[in-house]
C-alpha cells in the first residue's frame, strides 16, 4: 500500500475484495465494500453541511464500527478527527473544547448533558444512539447515526469532494492524553505518522489479509486505534468486543471467531489468569498476543506465554506521542531478555542519551529518546509542551532507560516519577517489580511522599489476591530480603483497587495525592 492516507487503503481493498470481512462485532458486520460505501455516504454528508479539511471534528462515540466509519470518512476530507475518551466527564469535554474550538462533532445522545454543561455550540451533529426527550446535542442541527456506522437512507448519496492537495504532514487524528500532569493534551498524529507505525506493526507481526484481531480496548486510546490502523492496512478485520467485563465470553469469541491477534494492557493478563481457564477455551487461529500500555510483572508473562500457546506473546512499549508503537521484544528472546522493552520497531531509532543527548554506552542509566516517521509533530496549541518533548527531531519519551550490550533496551523508570530518598535516586517501577513477586500481592503501585527526614519515602498502594492474608510488616520485611534499605517502603497501604484510566494504567498522581496527605497526617491510614 503506497499512499499514507487511510481512507485510500479501505478503498482500494473494496476493490479487490468487496465481500472480505473489515470491521465487526457482536451486533454488525461490515465487509470492506461495506465499509467504503458508508464511509463515501458519511463524508458526503460532512462535506454537504461545510466540513473542509481545515476542521478539526470531535469524535465521542463507543469503540464500535461506527467509530471507526466516522474518522475515516473525517479523514477522507483530508480534516482531522479527534477522538476522545467519553468517560473524561463535563471537566474533560470543556478542556477539550477549549482546545479544540470545533464547529462540528461525531457524538453519543447519552452525552449531551456533558456537551451542553461544557458549553459546546457546534454547527452540526451526527449522534450516535436513539433519540430521547431532553437529550439534544447542542448543535443547530443534527442527523442520526446507526451503530454500524449507516445513515438514514434520505441522508446518503450525497457527492463527497475529492480531497484536494492534503499533504502528507497534515493531521489526521488527535487522541487526548493526560500523562503525567492531569491536564487533557491533545497528541497531533499526521497521515504519515499513521502510515508509518502501520508498515512498522504489520512488519514485525507479519500481519496480512487473513488475519482477524480481537478489539476490546477502547479506539480513542493509540494501542485500540493501532490495532484497527495495522489490520485495514493489509486488509484483514477487526472483531470489536467491549464485553470484557465478562472475560470468559471474549475468549471464547476469539475462538468462534476466528481471530488470530489479541491485545492487551497488564491489567487484561492480570483479569484472565485470575478469572478464566483458557486452557477450556478453544482458539484454534491465534497465533500473536500482544501486551503494552505499561510493564508487565514476569509472573504473568511466563503465565500469557503459556496459557496462550502456542500463540506468540509479543511484549511491546510505545506512547501515544509516538503513533503507538516504539519497540517489541521478539517472542523467542522472551526467556534470555526478561524485562526487556525489546529492540526498536522497523524505521524507528532508539537511544539512551544523557542531559546533553550525547549517546550512552550500553549499560548505563539515561533518557530513552526516539526518531522515526510516525513521532507526532507535537502537541495542539502547545508549544511550550511541544518544546519540551521534542529536540532536533528526537521524541524525548520521558522515561529513563538502559541498553544492554545486546542492543536491548530495559526501563528504569518515568525520569518524572523517580524519587529521591536520602540522596539516592530510586525507581517506583523497581519496587513495584519486587513487590508483585509476593505471593499475596494481586496488583501494586508505588508513588513518593515528602518526607522531613530522607527528602521523600516510597508509598506501596497494594491489592491482595482473594482470600489472601498478609500484614505491612510482612511486605516490608520481603523486600528487605530483596532491595536496599533505600528502596524498601516506608509505608504499604492496602486497598480494594488501584485507580485507573481508560486504557488501564494507574492513574498515580491520584495516588500520590493519597499519599501525600496521609503523610502529612503522620502516617495515618
Amino acid at each position: 500500500m503506497t499512499s499514507v492516507f487511510l481512507p485510500d487503503w479501505v478503498a482500494r481493498h473494496a476493490e479487490l475484495r468487496p465481500a472480505a470481512s473489515a470491521i465487526a462485532s457482536p451486533h454488525h458486520r461490515l465487509s470492506y465494500g461495506d465499509l467504503a460505501a458508508r464511509v463515501g455516504d458519511l463524508a458526503g454528508h460532512l462535506a454537504d453541511r461545510g466540513v473542509t479539511a481545515a476542521d478539526r471534528v470531535i469524535l465521542a462515540v463507543p469503540t464500535s464500527p461506527a467509530a471507526v466509519v466516522a474518522a475515516l470518512a473525517i479523514q477522507a476530507l483530508g480534516a482531522c478527527a479527534v477522538e476522545i475518551d467519553r468517560g473524561m466527564g463535563r471537566a474533560g469535554f470543556a478542556a477539550v473544547l477549549e482546545q479544540v474550538r470545533p464547529r462540528f462533532a461525531v457524538v453519543s445522545v447519552h452525552d449531551a448533558a456533558h456537551w451542553k454543561a461544557a458549553g459546546a455550540e457546534l454547527a452540526w451533529a451526527w449522534s450516535l444512539g436513539p433519540a430521547r426527550a431532553g437529550a439534544a446535542v447542542p448543535a443547530r442541527g443534527t442527523t442520526a447515526l446507526g451503530a454500524d456506522g449507516a445513515l438514514a437512507p434520505d441522508a446518503r448519496g450525497l457527492a463527497r469532494p475529492p480531497r484536494l492537495d492534503v499533504p502528507e504532514d497534515a493531521p489526521a487524528l488527535v487522541l487526548f492524553t493526560s500523562g503525567s500532569t492531569g491536564k487533557p493534551r491533545g497528541v497531533v498524529q499526521t497521515f504519515r505518522n499513521l502510515a508509518a507505525n502501520s508498515r512498522s506493526i504489520v512488519q514485525y507481526l507479519g500481519l496480512g489479509p487473513d488475519d482477524r484481531a480481537m478489539l476490546i480496548l477502547p479506539s480513542h486510546y493509540c494501542y485500540g486505534r493501532s490495532v484497527i490502523q495495522t489490520h485495514l492496512y493489509v486488509g484483514g478485520s477487526v472483531f470489536i468486543d467491549q464485553r470484557f467485563m465478562y472475560p470468559r465470553v471474549v475468549m471464547e469469541a476469539i475462538g468462534s471467531e476466528g481471530c488470530t491477534g489479541f491485545a492487551g494492557v497488564p491489567l487484561t493478563f492480570e483479569i484472565l489468569r485470575r478469572e478464566v481457564d483458557l486452557g477450556t477455551i478453544a482458539m484454534p487461529r491465534l497465533r500473536y498476543v500482544t501486551q503494552a500500555g505499561g510493564p508487565m510483572r514476569p509472573e504473568t508473562i511466563r503465565w500469557a506465554r503459556q496459557a496462550f500457546a502456542p500463540a506468540s506473546l509479543f511484549v511491546m512499549y510505545g506512547q501515544t506521542e509516538a503513533t503507538a508503537r516504539l519497540a517489541y521484544l521478539p517472542p523467542e528472546r522472551g526467556d534470555d531478555k526478561m524485562g526487556s522493552i525489546g529492540i526498536a520497531i522497523p524505521g524507528v531509532d532508539l537511544r539512551v542519551v544523557d542531559e546533553a543527548a550525547r549517546e550512552l554506552p550500553a549499560g548505563e542509566v539515561g533518557h530513552l529518546v526516539a526518531r522515526g516517521g510516525n513521532v507526532t509533530p507535537g502537541y495542539l496549541g502547545s508549544p511550550e509542551d511541544t518544546a519540551a518533548i521534542l529536540h532536533d527531531g528526537w521524541l524525548w519519551t520521558g522515561d529513563l532507560a538502559r541498553r544492554d550490550e545486546d542492543g536491548f533496551f530495559f526501563l528504569v523508570g518515568r525520569a518524572k516519577e523517580i524519587l529521591k530518598i536520602s540522596g539516592h535516586r530510586v525507581s517506583p517501577l523497581e519496587i513495584e517489580v519486587v513487590v508483585a513477586e509476593h505471593p499475596a500481592v494481586a496488583e501494586v503501585a508505588v508513588v513518593g511522599a515528602p518526607d522531613d527526614v530522607q527528602g521523600e519515602v516510597a508509598v506501596a498502594f497494594v491489592v491482595l489476591r482473594a482470600g489472601s492474608t498478609v500484614n505491612e510488616p510482612d511486605v516490608r520485611r520481603f523486600c528487605r530480603e530483596r532491595l536496599p534499605a533505600s528502596k524498601v517502603p516506608s509505608r504499604v497501604e492496602f486497598v480494594e483497587s488501584i485507580p485507573r484510566n481508560a486504557s488501564g494504567k494507574p492513574l498515580k498522581a491520584e495516588l500520590a495525592a493519597r499519599a501525600r496527605a496521609a503523610q502529612s497526617r503522620g502516617g495515618e491510614r
